[in-house]
C-alpha cells in the first residue's frame, strides 16, 4: 500500500518525515511524503524551524494526491496554525483515508514544535479526519486542556475522554503514549 507521511524533517532521522518513511518501508509499504516543517535538530535539541508557504505545502499534498493512490496518511509535526489549516482543508477535499494524527507538540528535548495558536485548529480541523489518534502524555493534556496525565487511572481516563473528541468514537482509536 501506498502511504504518506505529511511532517517535519528531523535531520538526525530519529523523528519525523525520515523516521516515518523508514517505518513503512519495513512494515511493507510505499512511503511518500510531504514536508510540513524542516527542522534544525539533533538528538539533544531543537534549534531552529522553517516552514514551507502553505501554497508550496498545498501544492505538494495536491501534485501528490493527484497522481498516487493512498491508503493512509500519518500526520506529524505542522508547527503552524495555517498548516494545519491548509492540510485539513486538502485532506478533506482528497476524502484522505485512514488518518493517523501524531500531534506532535513537543519535542522529547521539550522544544515546542506547535504553535499554541495551532492547538485549537488542530482539534477542530483534524480530529474530525482522524481514525487513529496517538500523542504522549504532555500533548494529550494540551489537547484536553489538561495537565498531563501522570497516573496509570489518569491515563486512561485522558485516552478515552480524547475518544470522544474523534468521530464515531466506537470506530476510531487513541494511543495514548
Amino acid at each position: 500500500p501506498n502511504v504518506v507521511s505529511i511532517a517535519g524533517v528531523d535531520p538526525s532521522g530519529g523523528a519525523g518525515l525520515l523516521a516515518d518513511l523508514k517505518t513503512f518501508s519495513a512494515l511493507g509499504a510505499y512511503g511518500c511524503g510531504v514536508v510540513a516543517a524542516l527542522t534544525a535538530q539533533n538528538t539533544q535539541a531543537v534549534t531552529g524551524v522553517h516552514t514551507p508557504p502553505v501554497d508550496f505545502l498545498r501544492l505538494q499534498i495536491d501534485t501528490l494526491f493527484a497522481d498516487v493512490k493512498l491508503a493512509a496518511v500519518k500526520l506529524g509535526m505542522l508547527g503552524t496554525a495555517a498548516i494545519v489549516e491548509t492540510v485539513a482543508d486538502r485532506l478533506a477535499h482528497f476524502s484522505a483515508p485512514n488518518v493517523v494524527l501524531d500531534p506532535v507538540m513537543v519535542a522529547k528535548s521539550g522544544d515546542h514544535l506547535l504553535a499554541k495558536s495551532a492547538v485549537s485548529m488542530l482539534r477542530e480541523a483534524l480530529l474530525p479526519r482522524c481514525f487513529v489518534l496517538t500523542p504522549n502524555l504532555p500533548e494529550a493534556g494540551v489537547l484536553l486542556e489538561a495537565r498531563a496525565p501522570e497516573t496509570l487511572r489518569e491515563m486512561y481516563r485522558a485516552a478515552e475522554r480524547l475518544r470522544e473528541l474523534l468521530p464515531h468514537s466506537n470506530e476510531h482509536w487513541v494511543l495514548l503514549k
